[in-house]
């Protein structure tokens, strides 16, 4: 009984200094997800989507109308 308690006790002091540096881990990871999802937002942005560019029309408006009576 002496040797479990033993290695309970070791195992829970290695928890509790293994634990800061496993919370910093994943704080570092979703830092980095959130890093690389925005510079893949910046470079689709930043990229053209198509060489042809639509063709725009503009409407003039006429007073009278279209149609002359």
């Amino acid at each position: 009984m002496n040797l479990f308690l033993n290695y309970l006790t070791v195992t829970v002091l290695f928890a509790l200094v293994a634990l800061p540096a496993v919370a910093g881990l994943i704080r570092e990871r979703r830092i980095d997800r959130q890093l690389r999802d925005a510079e893949r937002r910046e470079v689709a942005r930043t990229e053209p989507r198509s060489t042809a560019r639509p063709y725009k029309v503009t409407r003039h408006s006429y007073p009278k109308g279209w149609a002359k009576a």
